[in-house]
């Protein structure tokens, strides 16, 4: 499959209820259940670079992980992060044939407009 055809997604998580080991706890379950999802690759996101007001725990970003899915799965996904994640403040940054759109959501509502928008956004890519 050639990567043309794959969608790159980028999703933070901020909860500041928690702290940055229980971020880190929150971020690798999800790893790990998106892992199961089906995608053609996901992963921390390695601390090589930390953004002004970023924190990193044991060489990764805190909260911050990233996926890389086909076409056929972004839907599907993107599904699952709803049902997920409805009611956690997230940022998704989604990529696919060079352009990048980034949304901000903290509410069902928002992620459900942001979900929205990211399937438009690639359908029009």
């Amino acid at each position: 499959m050639s990567s043309e055809s794959n969608v790159k997604l980028t999703l933070t998580l901020s909860n500041p209820d928690l702290d940055a080991k229980e971020q880190e706890r929150e971020a690798r379950n999800l790893l790990r259940e998106i892992k199961d999802l089906d995608v053609e690759s996901a992963e921390l996101v390695a601390a090589t670079e930390i953004p002004e007001g970023a924190k990193s725990v044991g060489g990764f970003l805190v909260g911050v992980l990233q996926a890389e899915v086909s076409l056929a799965n972004f839907k599907k996904v993107l599904g699952y992060l709803g049902d997920r994640l409805g009611n956690k403040t997230i940022e998704l940054e989604v990529e696919a044939n060079g352009k990048k759109l980034k949304v901000k959501a903290s509410s069902r509502e928002e992620l459900t407009a942001a979900i929205e928008e990211a399937q438009k956004f690639i359908a029009g890519s």
